[in-house]
């Protein structure tokens, strides 16, 4: 039998140890942490349970839709059956962007037409852009070395068109701004999640708390698949120079055919000394969320996205968060948000309580009965152009040793879906399986 060691237990290692114990390998999963879930947990507050950051996934996310049926936690959250994001401005101006029962890029067209956040040039002149979007292809090096929003001034799109709809997308899918997007990235994700399928934008969410959802659920199948789960374990350092890797634990050692090495991209650099180079060039951008509890319901939205508003998307999280009482909790999540990350949090709790009023009026009326922040400060990497050149790949970086991880080269942003497949495709590595079998089929059970 196949001796695995996984350290990490966020996405990618969960995925990964699920991926090599079902395959009958003997796994171990080591996590520093004394909870499973990596950057997806949760924290309690006053009674109360608030995640560290609004987390989605879209309908095309089939390898993390896959993990969670593998998890045991599929009907722990909600997908759109039709794409429809209100999107919300001061004053009381409404839009939405939702799909309709066309082939794509149709399915989007009388959205855009009607969309009131444009003027109706800008509006007029989505199509071509639209258009020439669709014939980029995402794996095509030459897109890596320029902006977004060089290409989109390119193709005369207005600062308020970037502003008002790219940039709902770009946002929080990226983690920068369409101005600073590598345009590949950009276009994987603008024609994997929005114009290649029309059901691909479907957006989807949690709702029960992260900790549950991604901890509670994947601790219980990691244990029902075999796999040794040992929280609170930092890992010292790893030695592949001999036969086998070892993995020093200080005053134990751990032998292994293969070390998976699933953890946040510092930790990894700081373990192999090659990767450090990678982690430094590819950066960090934040991700900054305000949770604010209200004595009142102020909106029966279940999420909307914001324009001309310091707020970017606000999602209810009443439910999930549990709490005595009426009211409502608001989670405002804030992507590439360098400008809020240093800013003192009674401080952005005042402020973003008084913009969430601008948008929805009926939050004036509204007390706050309490606020949080939560922050990630390395919440992913940054998607600039030049990017792909520093991410790793999914192989053996040393003998023994596969990196995996949503920074890794997967072909995706730094999201849940890129974790999951990147601790699929370690797996496959470090069993040696053929590079032409599917690896999320051993992970999942189906390919993606």
């Amino acid at each position: 039998m196949r001796r695995i060691v996984v350290v990490g237990g966020g996405l990618a290692g969960i995925s990964a140890a699920l991926a090599a114990a079902d395959a009958g390998a003997s796994v171990t999963l080591l996590e520093r942490r004394g909870k499973l879930g990596g950057l997806t947990w949760s924290f309690l507050r006053k009674g109360r349970s608030f995640d560290n950051g609004q987390h989605v996934f879209l309908r095309c996310c089939t390898a993390y839709r896959e993990f969670l049926t593998r998890i045991g936690a599929a009907d722990e959250v909600y997908l759109q059956p039709t794409l429809d994001v209100p999107v919300l401005a001061p004053g009381g101006g409404r839009a939405h962007i939702r799909r309709v029962n066309l082939p794509a890029p149709l399915h989007l067209a009388p959205a855009l037409l009607r969309y009131r956040h444009l003027s109706p040039a800008d509006r007029v002149r989505l199509g071509p852009a639209v258009a020439a979007l669709r014939r980029l292809d995402p794996n095509d090096p030459a897109l890596d070395s320029v902006s977004f929003g060089h290409w989109l001034r390119d193709h005369h799109q207005s600062p308020r068109a970037v502003a008002n709809l790219w940039n709902l997308i770009a946002l929080p899918t990226i983690n920068v701004s369409a101005e600073d997007a590598s345009l590949a990235l950009a276009a994987m994700v603008f024609r994997t999640g929005l114009l290649d399928d029309p059901s691909g934008g479907d957006i989807g969410w949690s709702r029960v708390p992260l900790g549950r959802l991604h901890g509670d659920n994947s601790a219980r199948a990691l244990t029902e698949a075999g796999v040794e789960v040992r929280l609170g374990t930092p890992v010292v350092s790893l030695d592949t120079g001999d036969h086998r890797p070892v993995v020093s634990l200080g005053d134990e050692h751990i032998e292994a055919d293969a070390v998976i090495l699933a953890a946040p991209p510092d930790v990894a650099g700081a373990l192999v000394s090659e990767l450090a180079p990678a982690v430094e060039a590819l950066g960090a951008s934040p991700i900054v969320n305000v949770h604010l509890v209200l004595d009142r319901r102020v909106t029966d939205l279940p999420m909307a996205a914001c324009v001309d508003s310091p707020v970017q998307f606000v999602f209810d999280r009443t439910e999930s968060a549990g709490g005595s009482g009426a009211g409502q909790c608001l989670s405002i999540s804030l992507s590439a948000a360098d400008q809020y990350i240093g800013r003192r949090p009674e401080e952005l709790i005042a402020s973003f309580f008084s913009a969430l009023g601008d948008v929805l009026p009926d939050a004036r009326r509204a007390e706050l009965v309490d606020g949080v922040v939560s922050r990630e400060r390395a919440a992913t990497f940054r998607a600039v152009p030049g990017t792909a050149a520093h991410r790793p790949a999914i192989a053996a970086a040393r003998p023994g040793l596969v990196v995996a991880g949503a920074w890794c080269d997967t072909g995706w942003p730094a999201t849940m879906e890129g974790a999951v497949r990147s601790g699929a495709r370690a797996a496959s590595v470090a069993l040696g399986v053929p590079a032409d079998q599917d690896e999320l089929a051993i992970a999942h059970g189906a390919s993606a």
